[in-house]
């Protein structure tokens, strides 16, 4: 089976708060990004997939069957949430190991899957230590441990990169990778765009519960290759620099903040040719790049007009 979630007019909401809308997506094997600002309805929508919510409306099929109350299909579900919730004395191994005592596997055999499962996240080395000596990259990867004692088919993260240090996100990247290249689906939920692409090109945009775009990160970015982009340059002389581009038949408006200089163009390749051209001749007119609209909430902008 290639297609491991599929929804119908999936809607949730709580009262009179619309989470989810009208949800008609699928989705294949593979690591896929749910992607969206906080409040998007990411883990609503993977509280849905995982069981833990009723749909108010349409249907959710998780591995060709619904997923609440349905064990078959929940035994090869795993899941790691976004927040922490350890008993901060217990050794990061104990946690592992009584957590695959709570799935019925025997002593012997939760003993030889949880050093199994700190092995693939790379934990065996701290695996005895208490949890409350971990930094924040340790204590989403023994989360992930306790996700893969089942050997799910399929594994939820939400937010795995939140609070990260730019050591434990490559370490994050890294270990996400390898499991999708071992054959695990892996859907992953997160708000920042280059997170997702460091990990995979398929994606699912949500936001304020309704979805945006779902396909390839390339494809959805070429939505806003047709309208100007906008680069942000840091300069210590704006408006110096500024005359360099006057002329300049890609460039549609020019405008200023302070100490930079503030480009729209249609040609944002030309634009940053000749600005890393400026600034290898060390003329001291370019200072630093930003391209403002090589994010997430430049598409969500886009899309939402």
């Amino acid at each position: 089976m290639s297609i491991i979630i599929e929804t119908s007019q999936l809607s949730k909401w709580f009262g009179e708060v619309v989470a989810l809308n009208n949800i008609n997506m699928t989705i294949e094997k593979g690591v896929t990004g749910l992607l969206g600002p906080n409040g998007a309805g990411k883990s609503t929508f993977i509280k849905l997939a995982l069981g833990l919510y009723r749909p108010s409306r349409g249907t959710i099929k998780v591995m060709g069957g619904p997923p609440r109350n349905n064990l078959h299909v929940l035994r090869n579900i795993g899941y790691c949430p976004e927040t922490d919730k350890f008993y901060d004395n217990m050794t990061g191994y104990e946690f592992v190991y009584y957590l695959s005592r709570s799935w019925g596997m025997s002593s012997m055999t939760a003993r030889k899957v949880t050093e199994e499962v700190c092995e693939w996240v790379q934990m065996s080395e701290r695996m005895h230590d208490p949890i409350d000596q971990y930094s924040k990259g340790m204590r989403q990867r023994i989360k992930i441990a306790q996700s893969l004692v089942g050997r799910p088919d399929l594994l939820f993260l939400d937010e795995p990169m939140a609070g990260l240090d730019p050591k434990g996100r490559e370490e994050m990247f890294s270990l996400i990778r390898r499991l999708g290249d071992e054959g695990l689906s892996v859907m992953l939920s997160s708000h920042i765009l280059y997170e997702i692409e460091r990990v995979t090109d398929q994606v699912a945009l949500l936001y304020k519960g309704a979805l945006l775009a779902h396909g390839r990160i390339r494809e959805i970015r070429d939505l806003i290759d047709q309208h100007p982009h906008t680069i942000r340059v840091n300069s210590s002389d704006p408006r110096s620099l500024s005359k360099c581009f006057l002329d300049d038949p890609g460039v549609r408006n020019i405008s200023f903040e302070p100490g930079k200089l503030v480009l729209h163009t249609q040609d944002p390749n030309a634009c940053y040719q000749k600005l890393n051209t400026f600034y290898l001749n060390k003329d001291k007119l370019v200072d630093g790049i930003e391209c403002a609209d090589d994010n997430l909430q430049a598409v969500f902008e886009y899309l939402t007009k």
